[in-house]
């Protein structure tokens, strides 16, 4: 049976198949519709049956989304994509596909992704994190799938900032209700947010990256803010959970500066006199989320 792999997205909706060795037999994409939650459960149905009339196969689906499914209520819980809160999207996707489906917050299908046969592949302790629009993390061990008793293992993001310094005061509030949560300093936005209101000019991240390279000093201080600020939260993940290998994927994955400069970082944070983690970038890149949502029924 082929595996079906469906990665919900705030912006778009991938679908793609993969055999039994993890070969990617089938692709399709379409824009999330944004804020229609009966359009987003049609339209990852339809393109799990488009995929299927094109095999000439049915297969398992999994899908990676934006969220937990609340072990209370069976609803929806923590979605940025916030029209699927309090949901039924479970009940919904096996109503309109006849079977059973199994649902992972995105960021542990990237986790498992790469901890199956990318870049962790071999890894006894996997810790997956996701910076881009929000930050999210995941969990794999021996190859299984961390979820926890709330559905919420791996929810670095919304931790609090650890190891505060005066710059990061005052601390940022955030979408979930608190103020100062890792995500409020470590993702897209908040890299963008921060060296603007640093004095900055506005600038994209990968702006920010580029003129960093060529000598502007504003930026250089500004991403050594993140390189900071990110082993100092990759520490306490460290010291709580002690991964072998940190896997980074979302847009900043590719600031390349950060697989050297972070563990360098690191190390004033971790309660150990050596750090043996490795920090490495993610092998399957945006295919992350959709092939660990798939290796959901592995």
């Amino acid at each position: 049976m082929i595996r079906i792999g469906v990665d919900l997205g705030g912006t778009k909706i991938e679908v793609a198949a993969l055999d039994e060795q993890g070969r990617e037999l089938a692709r399709r994409r379409v824009p999330t519709p944004r804020g229609d939650y009966p359009g987003t459960v049609s339209a990852v149905a339809r393109l799990v049956e488009q995929v299927e009339s094109e095999l000439g196969q049915r297969g398992s689906v999994g899908v990676g989304a934006p969220g937990a499914i609340s072990a209370v209520s069976g609803l929806m819980k923590n979605c940025n994509s916030t029209w699927l809160n309090g949901k039924p999207l479970l009940r919904d996707l096996e109503g309109l596909l006849h079977r059973e489906v199994r649902i992972a917050n995105d960021a542990n299908c990237f986790a498992l992704a790469e901890a199956v046969d990318g870049a962790a592949r071999g890894a006894g302790s996997v810790f997956g994190v996701i910076l881009g629009t929000g930050v999210g993390g995941g969990i794999v061990i021996r190859g299984h799938l961390v979820t926890g008793a709330n559905a919420i293992a791996g929810e670095w993001g919304h931790n609090p900032l650890p190891f505060l310094k005066d710059g990061d005061h005052p601390l940022p509030s955030c979408y979930c209700g608190q103020h100062g949560c890792i995500e409020t300093y470590l993702s897209g936005p908040a890299l963008a947010r921060d060296h603007a209101a640093a004095g900055g000019a506005p600038l994209a991240p990968p702006d920010i990256v580029a003129a960093a390279a060529a000598g502007d000093a504003a930026c250089e201080a500004s991403l050594c803010r993140y390189e900071d600020r990110l082993a100092r939260a990759l520490a306490h993940v460290i010291n709580l959970l002690d991964p072998d290998v940190i896997v980074l994927g979302g847009g900043l994955s590719q600031i390349t500066r950060l697989y050297a400069n972070v563990p360098q970082r690191w190390h004033a944070y971790v309660f150990s006199d050596h750090v043996a983690t490795r920090l490495l970038p993610n092998r399957h890149g945006d295919s992350g989320g959709v092939r660990g949502a798939a290796w959901l029924w592995d």
